[in-house]
């Protein structure tokens, strides 16, 4: 009988870089604008063949998305239902509590694109055997650019040396020209077991207080008062820059969190969606649309709201978004 293997999907984010897009009904992961798929059914077909089971932690407000996904899939799943987003560290402890011990773990987002799947199966493999050998492993994509938006790990072959806070443009270049930083890709692999240990000694107020909300949940739906008591903290803060069982693997998968419309752009692009010859670009449209002096920018068409955007400013659409939160307004939703 081999090792159990469990992809445990994270489907917590909002995607506010991608307003007017993502909303809070209809998150970026639920978009269909990839070839007709959503991200986050690509998550689940490029890891089926990878594991035995599968669990997805999600929220309150877009669990019915992500059934709707299981289903049209046909993939049967453990579900964990968080009543209000604590962070990674809460979402991986539920997801470790409902394992076995000795389970392995592939924690992966649910919105994130990879390509170049033979290297991914390569990294994936190299993770679960560290895992067995009781190591915590983080996924470190070799870099293509020096990227911004990203956080960073710095390596030394399979031993992680720091990690890094997105950087600055100069910052991101040193990184690059240096040769031995990755991108956090925000994926991990590791026994439930171990993970618990190390959360337990870092970082006993989560580990209890999760425990607490796992063992009083009823058939994967958590309590909104007790988990409103587990601190809000990433998992990279709690456990990965503090634990000495850390090893990454270097992978060289393509991978991006299309986390900005820059990014979702350069996807497109790649995927044939057409731009005019000044690199103009329309989203979420059929349209005929004509840009006369305008280079590099997109068009986001939806229902209720446009946005006209500079490519290079896509990493400000996150200050709309909060501008739009403190109004409360319905464009969100």
């Amino acid at each position: 009988m081999g090792v159990s293997i469990t992809h445990v999907i994270l489907t917590g984010g909002v995607g506010s870089r991608l307003w007017p897009l993502s909303r809070k009904s209809q998150p970026k992961q639920y978009l269909e604008i990839f070839e007709g798929k959503s991200l986050f059914e690509m998550t689940v077909e490029r890891n089926s063949h990878l594991a035995d089971k599968v669990m997805v932690v999600g929220n309150i407000d877009n669990h019915h998305l992500s059934g709707r996904v299981m289903d049209k899939s046909k993939t049967s799943y453990i579900n964990i239902v968080e009543a209000t987003p604590r962070n990674t560290a809460a979402a991986i402890a539920f997801a470790a509590f409902a394992s076995n011990p000795e389970e392995i773990l592939i924690v992966t987002p649910s919105d994130h694109i990879i390509d170049m799947m033979e290297n991914y199966n390569k990294a994936i493999d190299e993770a679960v055997s560290k895992a067995q050998e009781g190591f915590i492993v983080t996924f470190g994509v070799i870099p293509t650019k020096p990227e911004t938006g990203y956080g960073y790990i710095e390596s030394k072959g399979d031993v992680v040396i720091s990690f890094r806070e997105k950087p600055n443009e100069t910052t991101a270049k040193e990184f690059i020209s240096k040769g031995n930083f990755l991108w956090n890709s925000g994926m991990f692999c590791f026994k439930a077991g171990v993970l618990l240990d190390e959360l337990k000694q870092f970082q006993p107020d989560v580990y209890e207080k999760s425990k607490a909300v796992w063992e009083s949940s009823k058939e994967g739906f958590l309590d909104l008062n007790l988990s409103l008591e587990i601190p809000s903290i990433s998992i990279d803060y709690a456990v990965m820059e503090r634990s000495k069982k850390i090893k990454v693997v270097p992978a060289a998968f393509s991978w991006s969190d299309l986390g900005s419309f820059e990014s979702v752009y350069d996807y497109l692009v790649s995927k044939g969606h057409t731009v005019d010859k000044n690199g103009n670009m329309v989203i979420g449209c059929e349209k005929h649309t004509v840009f006369l002096g305008l280079k590099n920018t997109i068009f986001v068409y939806t229902d209720t709201a446009n946005l006209i955007l500079q490519k290079e400013n896509s990493q400000d659409v996150k200050d709309i978004y909060s501008e739009l939160e403190k109004r409360n307004s319905d464009l969100l939703n």
